[in-house]
């Protein structure tokens, strides 16, 4: 990791390390609540493939590593930068008593797992803030099994006009607006809302995807366009 790298990487780590504790009220307001179906939506793509070992990276507060986890005979590996998401994450599966989840703090571009080890990687609105974009999804690449999927779920800016002046208003009045006034971390939020317009457009990132070797690339738009959910097999 260079200087640029690591020093972004610490800044993103921070900005995560100081909104977990209201990261779930966030999103619930942020996505109208639509996030929790969209995840759910991710086990029954990964389902399909009756997965043994599955990786959910960018695990955050453990959403999509629990609904994961109801998988029969399925073992999943869990990883964050941020040790305070992990906790919280942690203390949800406590209090859940699942047994088939290990977390660890990992980040995306060094994964510490063997290559062709996965069924499946999950991904839930972390791809955005890899620190090296192409280094993180490399790194999924060699960890999966051949045939092995890679689901993504990320923001995205709509294509049709007329949904994408309503993102925009959404975007740049109703969610600062609601980080104003249910966070003290309004500033945090702004940086994810920027981290959406400079992720690459759907096309590009499809472009990224082929380039790096996956295969059978499947897109499916939700709440029209302003999150997407990618499928892509090893």
């Amino acid at each position: 990791m260079n200087n640029i790298e690591e020093s972004n990487f610490s800044y993103i780590k921070n900005i995560f390390e100081s909104i977990s504790n209201e990261y779930d009220f966030m999103n619930d307001l942020m996505t109208f609540n639509n996030h929790s179906k969209w995840k759910k939506e991710i086990v029954k793509i990964a389902i399909d493939s009756s997965p043994k070992k599955i990786l959910d990276i960018a695990t955050g507060t453990g959403d999509i590593a629990i609904k994961l986890s109801k998988i029969k005979g399925a073992i999943i590996d869990a990883i964050d930068v941020s040790d305070n998401m992990l906790k919280i994450a942690h203390n949800k599966i406590n209090k859940l008593n699942i047994d088939n989840i290990n977390l660890k703090t990992c980040e995306a571009e060094n994964l510490v797992f063997d290559d062709n080890h996965f069924d499946i990687i999950s991904i839930g609105y972390g791809v955005r803030n890899f620190t090296n974009l192409n280094k993180g999804l490399s790194e999924s690449y060699r960890v999966l099994k051949k045939n092995g999927k890679l689901i993504i779920l990320e923001t995205s800016i709509p294509e049709n006009p007329i949904i994408k002046f309503l993102y925009t208003l959404i975007t740049t009045i109703y969610i600062p607006l609601i980080a104003f006034l249910f966070s003290r971390k309004a500033k945090a939020y702004i940086y994810l809302l920027n981290s959406t317009k400079k992720f690459p457009p759907k096309n590009k990132f499809l472009e990224i995807l082929n380039r790096i070797g996956f295969k059978k690339i499947e897109t499916r738009k939700k709440l029209y366009g302003a999150s997407t959910i990618y499928i892509a097999s090893k």
